[in-house]
């Protein structure tokens, strides 16, 4: 593994959930499906039916998701979660990131997400897990703070890899944020891509 690039990405990710925690402009993020890449413009149908097209600078560090079984979330591990927050305010996780150790600390925090409406994202440590009726029982410790996200048995587990741009190929699944300037161009700083059959769950 490069520990530059997980740093480097580690930034990226940082700024963007601070963006958002600190409820600036946030940046627009894309999830879909690579129609192309010709030098530096990557273009994307996304899931809303848009066809975006994106500058993505010979800078942009590009990753990919490697699944992993549950076993690999264990109590100390750094991990972000898509979670959505029930009517008595139980949290069920939709998806889990556990971060490499070189990204520790990436989006610290609590924050609305938009994967689904309604969801939010936690970014934190696990300090403890327990077993539940409907699956494993996560504390997962921020800041000064903590929550509490049930993870179904079915919940994708994912990690990062790094990546190259000969992996974005024409219908992989991608999931990026991207900058937008002001003649409405946008820039991704980063770009998650799928590989071997397992699409970005973030």
């Amino acid at each position: 593994m490069n520990r530059r690039w997980f740093l480097t990405a580690a930034v990226l990710l940082a700024t963007v959930a601070g963006n958002a925690w600190a409820q600036t402009a946030p940046p627009l993020r894309v999830r879909g499906t690579i129609v192309s890449l010709n030098g530096e413009v990557l273009t994307v149908n996304s899931r809303d039916g848009q066809t975006l097209t994106i500058a993505l600078p010979a800078t942009a560090t590009v990753s990919y998701v490697k699944k992993l079984d549950k076993s690999e979330i264990k109590v100390g591990s750094f991990i972000g979660t898509a979670s959505r927050v029930g009517a008595d305010g139980t949290r069920t996780a939709i998806e889990v990131l556990v971060f490499p150790e070189a990204m520790r600390g990436a989006g610290e925090g609590d924050y609305p997400w938009d994967l689904e409406p309604g969801s939010m994202m936690t970014n934190g440590t696990i300090k403890g897990s327990v077993t539940a009726a409907s699956g494993e029982e996560l504390s997962i410790a921020f800041k000064d703070s903590a929550n509490k996200v049930i993870v179904p048995p079915a919940t994708p587990i994912v990690t990062f890899m790094k990546g190259e741009r000969s992996d974005l190929k024409p219908g992989e699944k991608v999931f990026l944020s991207a900058t937008k300037g002001a003649d409405g161009s946008l820039t991704a700083p980063r770009v998650t891509v799928g590989k071997d059959g397992v699409a970005p769950p973030m």
